[in-house]
């Protein structure tokens, strides 16, 4: 058992790996209706006694169609079903995506080929549906307006004239973790922790005290990179890879897209200064640099959106990076 490399004594929770060690593992099950149990209490839900992982890659009815692939798919004792997933990075229509994931724990619960009696006649199916909960981890501020400062949030269906729930069967749980700021001592309640302990895993030393619940003393003992064996520890190794590369090309757009930015506004100004005076010289000369600096700012940004391409980052999270057009990375 050996991890040279790695200075941080247990994993980051944010990887690929960890998640699905922690939450997506059957065998680790009690880790997620843990979590589940801390996360619904705060709105006084039922207690969640047992789960079962699901297949978590989730075919459309035609086969042209677009799949949907879960992080984590699983149901309780009573059949609701559960996503969980992380999010690193913003995507374009977030929301849009959580609705066409709810879509197929919806409607796979249609039973296929049943037969009930309704009176005189005859129904495949009453459509009476388990409730199911779209839970999105997300490593980034959704909602930017600063009276909405809530870590988590809940979206139902609701009436808008009556304020009141229209159906309960679909809730849309979403945790933005950098709005999660509470230090040790300031954690209140079983979801605290769990969000104190996923945000700050990587970089502690020891268990803080505060977490001596038997969940966290097991958690802390699967999480401890020494105790892997080496197919454990290579497979961490490039999920922690993936997730420092990821960040690490998005942050160099945009630092990119700053450097580009600035040059193009230095050489206009020179530009324009040298020319003033000159009224027909001038704008020629503006015109002529800011279409000379747009083509290179553009040609710039393709080259990166090549790189991301070959790095196999989806198309909508390069349009976020680079500001281009979808057409335009597709037709790379």
């Amino acid at each position: 058992m050996c991890s040279e490399g790695l200075i941080e004594r247990y994993i980051n929770f944010y990887t690929d790996f960890a998640f699905k060690k922690f939450f997506g593992t059957p065998a680790n099950k009690e880790f997620l209706i843990s979590f589940l149990n801390a996360l619904l209490q705060l709105e006084g839900e039922e207690i969640i006694t047992n789960i079962k992982h699901l297949n978590s890659e989730k075919l459309p009815n035609i086969e042209s169609d677009r799949k949907a692939i879960y992080d984590v798919y699983c149901e309780n004792q009573k059949h609701e079903k559960f996503v969980v997933e992380m999010q690193k990075a913003s995507q374009i229509n977030f929301k849009d995506r959580t609705l066409f994931y709810c879509t197929f724990p919806i409607q796979e619960q249609a039973e296929k080929g049943y037969i009930y009696e309704l009176g005189d006649k005859k129904s495949s199916w009453d459509y009476n549906l388990k409730k199911v909960y779209i839970i999105s981890v997300l490593n980034f501020i959704l909602d930017k307006d600063p009276q909405h400062n809530n870590v988590i949030t809940h979206a139902r269906l609701k009436y808008d004239e009556y304020n009141c729930i229209y159906s309960d069967k679909l809730e849309f749980i979403n945790i933005e973790m950098p709005k999660f700021k509470k230090d040790e001592d300031e954690l209140n309640n079983m979801i605290d922790k769990w969000l104190y302990a996923m945000k700050n895993l990587y970089h502690l030393i020891d268990r803080p005290k505060i977490l001596q619940e038997t969940i966290f003393k097991k958690l802390f003992n699967l999480a401890e990179i020494s105790k892997y064996n080496s197919s454990e520890l290579l497979a961490y190794r490039d999920s922690l890879k993936d997730y420092r590369d990821y960040y690490n090309t998005i942050n160099s757009a945009k630092l990119e897209g700053e450097k580009i930015g600035v040059e193009k506004g230095r050489k206009e100004g020179i530009e324009k200064g040298r020319k003033e005076g000159i009224e027909k010289g001038r704008k020629e000369g503006i015109e002529k640099g800011r279409k000379e600096e747009r083509e290179k700012a553009y040609q710039e940004k393709l080259e990166i959106a090549k790189k991301f391409k070959s790095m196999n980052i989806s198309i909508d999270q390069i349009s976020i990076a680079t500001g281009l057009s979808k057409e335009d990375i597709e037709n790379l």
